[in-house]
């Protein structure tokens, strides 16, 4: 058996980030899965790029704040203890808009845990 506690501001932050993010399931021991800490400032992404995973499944529970996500179709508000789920293959960019009143945290999990499954998304102008 194995139990891991983990205290999500002791985690460092990840450099080269358009947001603060901390890596948990690295500190837990996790390997099938990806769980991450975000807190977004008003203005700030979450990704790093408007993306999509070719295998991997996400979710996003919102913490505290209001996060949005934009789709193809259409761009997504979630709410404070709400969340949104992502198949693999849809893109999406989920970001806090500069006019935000205040930071967004989140709570992001993604499984399998695969290494390079991250591809571009460049909407049709």
């Amino acid at each position: 058996m194995g139990y891991t506690v983990v205290d999500a501001d002791e985690v460092e932050t990840e450099a080269d980030r358009p947001c603060e993010m901390r890596r948990l399931s690295e500190a837990a021991g996790l390997s099938k899965m990806a769980v991450n800490r975000f807190r977004a400032a008003p203005g700030e992404e979450i990704p790093l790029a408007y993306h999509y995973h070719e295998e991997q499944e996400e979710a996003f529970y919102v913490l505290s704040g209001t996060l949005f996500v934009e789709t193809p179709e259409e761009t997504y508000e979630i709410e404070e203890d709400g969340l949104f789920a992502v198949e693999p293959n849809s893109p999406q960019r989920a970001h806090n808009p500069a006019d935000a009143d205040s930071d967004v945290v989140v709570l992001a999990v993604g499984a399998p845990n695969v290494d390079g499954d991250v591809a571009p998304y460049e909407p049709d102008e």
